[in-house]
């Protein structure tokens, strides 16, 4: 760095921390733009005898490293604060089922696949975060779940309670409760919203509104008599019955079940869940006079824009169709929800806070079943591209994160364009492709991709794939351990992020980290801003 320069930025990063009071954030802008400027001219110029025209310029990978160099260069941080903020969760979104899914999609177009993105990757910025919680080093949803929406890391099992608790126990949570962005937002005048393909009651989604000692106690049913007679209360009357819940103004998922007992007749007959003998939807549409209950995609899609009140929207009984499955089921789905719920919070004066959660990615690849876990990632693709077309990045910030990754590995030297989903095809010593595909010291083929456990594992001898359609919907990919289920994998997961302060999201940091700078960026803490 020139010597200039240093002295310029300290001075810049003394300004911005003071916040927007001493200098308006659109000439901060500027001058950052000139700093960025100043470094590519000064610094960045070519030393003495470089060599101006190198072999490889008129290489295309040359060309496009150069170019996306120039988009780089010109990029300048956006520092003022966010108005708005979507957070997209994939849950058991990794680095391998990114780059699968990236694949995946291309190929679906004709392509093939390699250099294809999905619409986060081609977001600005990014960080690794480590997702490990307090008592394990692989983490669980409810742990990482609290680490992303409320700042601290807490034990597997948990939701938005700090870890001097012990799981299952209601007394040990007690004056332990964390606040979550959803409730931070809340406080500060902002309208909120949770999105959801999974139960609204399931441990994503219920950090953003709930508090318990143990993730599974979803409905009455789920829970001790003790820990009810302690003063514990369910996950699903929490929505209803909460002040972060109830005050959502939109809140679309799956698990109508946990919400209605036997004393009320489910839809078509479906068995429910609570024992209590409440019906939790009806009580909601009596708090709420001005809100919305809907239960179909129709039903979501004609609320229109404009619509007063909040929504409440249950799709299924359960966790909501996998994308691939969704036809004929009536339910909307991830990019739907997502484009109503904008809809929706977008008439707030205020600003909104979003969370939104592919939550099916995770179900998938427990059962080792890549083309639902890739398609379901697509459609995360999707219901991203729906926020980064509806918002500004001047004033919305966007981050799309995982709260763990899973087991699944791209291996095999398969040669390119081979189809992810199919069984490894390498390259003579020519580097042209096979025809036919690479086996294993047993003589058997192999896929692209595998587990490192799981329920597709076999106990004996392998299974000769030869003759089986891998790329088939419902086709498990192998597994390498017996398990009744995959487990999540422990390796860091990708943060990308796009608006104001999306440039603080850099380098490897603890998962928690992202609720510090979406609290920052938004203005909802006294850091400053």
């Amino acid at each position: 760095m020139c010597r200039g320069d240093a002295t310029l930025r300290h001075s810049l990063r003394r300004t911005s921390g003071e916040g927007t009071s001493r200098l308006h954030a659109c000439a901060f802008r500027v001058l950052v733009g000139l700093l960025a400027l100043l470094a590519a001219v000064g610094c960045a110029a070519p030393r003495h005898g470089t060599v101006a025209e190198l072999a490889q310029s008129g290489d295309r990978w040359f060309r496009a490293g150069k170019e996306r160099l120039a988009v780089a260069r010109g990029r300048a941080p956006i520092v003022g604060r966010a108005r708005n903020v979507l957070l997209f969760i994939g849950d058991g979104l990794d680095v391998a089922t990114i780059t699968a899914a990236r694949i995946f999609a291309g190929q679906r177009r004709g392509q093939r696949g390699e250099e294809n993105l999905l619409s986060f990757e081609r977001l600005p910025y990014r960080a690794l975060l480590k997702t490990y919680n307090t008592d394990q080093q692989v983490a669980d949803s409810a742990g990482a779940g609290t680490a992303l929406l409320c700042g601290v890391k807490t034990r597997a099992g948990v939701i938005a309670l700090d870890e001097n608790v012990v799981r299952g126990d209601c007394v040990s949570g007690q004056g332990h409760e964390v606040a979550s962005l959803i409730e931070i937002a809340q406080r500060a005048g902002l309208a909120t919203g949770v999105v959801t393909t999974a139960r609204l009651t399931h441990a994503t989604p219920a950090v953003a509104f709930g508090h318990t000692p143990e993730r599974n106690w979803e409905a009455d049913s789920d829970m001790p008599r003790a820990a009810q007679e302690a003063g514990c209360v369910d996950i699903a009357r929490q929505l209803v019955e909460g002040e972060t819940g109830a005050a959502m103004q939109v809140a679309l998922g799956g698990g109508w079940s946990y919400f209605l007992s036997s004393e009320v007749d489910g839809p078509g007959g479906e068995p429910v869940r609570r024992d209590d003998g409440r019906d939790l939807i009806q009580e909601w549409r009596r708090s709420h006079p001005r809100g919305r209950y809907v239960s179909t995609r129709d039903e979501l899609l004609a609320l229109g824009p404009r619509t007063a009140g909040p929504v409440l929207g249950l799709f299924s009984p359960d966790h909501m169709a996998f994308e691939v499955d969704r036809a004929g089921s009536g339910q909307p789905s991830l990019s739907e929800m997502t484009a109503a719920a904008l809809d929706l919070l977008s008439t707030s004066d205020e600003g909104y806070l979003l969370l939104v959660e592919a939550g099916r990615i995770d179900h998938a690849h427990h059962e080792n079943n890549a083309y639902r876990a890739l398609a379901d990632t697509v459609e995360l693709a999707h219901a991203v591209q729906e926020a980064v077309d509806r918002t500004d990045p001047e004033d919305t910030l966007i981050v799309v994160t995982s709260d763990h990754g899973h087991t699944l590995t791209i291996s095999g030297y398969p040669t390119r364009g081979n189809p992810i989903l199919g069984l490894v095809v390498g390259n003579d010593a020519s580097g042209r492709p096979l025809r036919t595909p690479t086996l294993g010291f047993d003589g058997k083929p192999f896929t692209t991709l595998s587990y490192a456990n799981g329920p597709s594992a076999g106990r004996g001898a392998r299974s000769d794939l030869g003759g089986r359609d891998t790329g088939a919907v419902d086709f498990q990919q192998p597994a390498a351990v017996p398990l009744s289920l995959e487990t999540h994998g422990g390796a860091d997961v990708p943060a990308y992020a796009r608006g104001p302060m999306a440039h603080l999201l850099s380098g490897t940091a603890e998962q928690s980290y992202v609720f510090n700078v979406i609290r920052y960026a938004a203005g909802l803490g006294t850091d400053g801003r």
